[in-house]
């Protein structure tokens, strides 16, 4: 009997176990109190994180395999983007990725009250760049977010008949949270 033959048959397996993988990972930061984002790894890995600190998706990827790291959902509050969330395993790589660098920044919408306004009549408020207008006294928001160290300016674009509005705290720089002291008051 040939001892040559059954390892040329082992072979193959045991090359098998040469073929690496390296787990794909690294840092969050600015992630809000009490928010999650869920972070994705080609297409399918993903992974969902409530506070700061370093993170491992599950799924290693393969040497010579491309990793693709994006936020699949953004948490409430903020926008998260992604840095070194792309690559290529090397060959024969036994080292982990880990410098995936995963930035939130805290958003907000502009928004505010209306007092005193008339019933059937509108008031149109402006930022400069964004219409909005109001049909009744209460809360009001503009759509769209602003990220924190944004200049923001609200001011009335068309008063209602009949009516002047004037505008409390207008303007100012958001910098957490939402910028809800915004207060509109209407008088005849």
């Amino acid at each position: 009997m040939n001892i040559c033959r059954p390892l040329l048959l082992l072979l193959p397996l045991s090359l098998a176990g040469c073929l690496g993988s390296v787990d794909i990972g690294g840092t969050l930061s600015g992630l809000p109190s009490g928010a999650s984002v869920t972070l994705q790894n080609n297409g399918g890995d993903n992974l969902t994180l409530t506070a700061d600190g370093s993170f491992l998706f599950a799924d290693p990827v393969g040497d010579g395999e491309s990793y693709n790291v994006t936020v699949l959902t953004q948490p409430a509050g903020a926008t998260c983007a992604v840095s070194g969330g792309t690559g290529t395993v090397a060959q024969d790589s036994s080292a982990n990725i880990t410098s995936v660098v995963v930035t939130c920044t805290a958003t907000s919408s502009v928004s505010g009250t209306v007092l005193g306004l008339a019933a059937g009549v509108n008031l149109t408020l402006t930022t400069g760049t964004a219409d909005l207008v109001v049909a009744a006294n209460g809360a009001w928001a503009f759509p769209g977010t602003l990220a924190s160290g944004t200049a923001y300016s609200v001011t009335v674009k068309a008063q209602p008949p009949g009516q002047t509005c004037t505008v409390a705290n207008g303007s100012g720089t958001f910098t957490t949270g939402t910028a809800t002291a915004v207060a509109v008051t209407c008088v005849p």
